[in-house]
């Protein structure tokens, strides 16, 4: 089973159980460019398709075309799947028997071949994104440089290296004791 975040899966699990599958409205929590960027995200992998709305029947709109008309997200049967329901019938639709826009990008990889997942890269100017700076430097960083530049507790601190970093980002952190610094934190590619 394809591995999904909880929010994709809380998309997803909630659109299962909507006629027609429609993804919307998004959880209360996702909003602006957090919701765009998990969208994007699950058009991409084909979790998700972009389908003209119709707004007499009161579908709700993700984002207008431009033309007037407006599109809403609904999960493909590649999407229920992933949160393990199958298709309702086992027989596919004809080509182009979808009304869906042909905008949906292509797959970079052959069908049926493992991907890697995207690493994901923090935004610009938030605390995570100093101490990655700081930890990408030459010499390192201790707890109290750390806690001097993100103004966290040193728990937090390691707490952030080992999950956000470590677990979430996949990246390597290394930690040596250095004489006259202490215990120096670095990332290591």
């Amino acid at each position: 089973m394809t591995k999904l975040s909880d929010t994709q899966a809380l998309i997803l699990s909630a659109a299962a159980q909507r006629p027609e599958h429609i993804a919307l409205p998004l959880p209360e929590s996702l909003r602006g460019g957090a919701a765009a960027k998990v969208v994007g995200a699950m058009l991409a992998k084909g979790f998700l398709q972009e389908v003209n709305a119709d707004t007499r029947k009161g579908e709700p709109v993700w984002r207008e075309t431009g033309d007037g008309h407006g599109v809403t997200l609904v999960a493909t049967d590649t999407g229920l799947a992933a949160i393990g329901i199958e298709p309702e019938d086992a027989n596919p639709a004809p080509a182009g028997a979808t009304d869906a826009p042909s905008e949906q990008p292509a797959p970079d990889t052959p069908t049926g071949a493992e991907t890697a997942p995207k690493a994901r890269t923090p935004r610009e100017g938030t605390k995570q994104a100093t101490l990655i700076a700081m930890l990408r430097a030459p010499d390192g960083a201790t707890i109290d440089q750390i806690v001097a530049a993100t103004g966290w507790l040193p728990h937090t601190a390691r707490g952030a290296m080992s999950g956000a970093l470590k677990k979430k980002l996949g990246l390597t952190i290394t930690s040596d004791k250095v004489d006259g610094r202490g215990r120096v934190y670095a990332i290591r590619d």
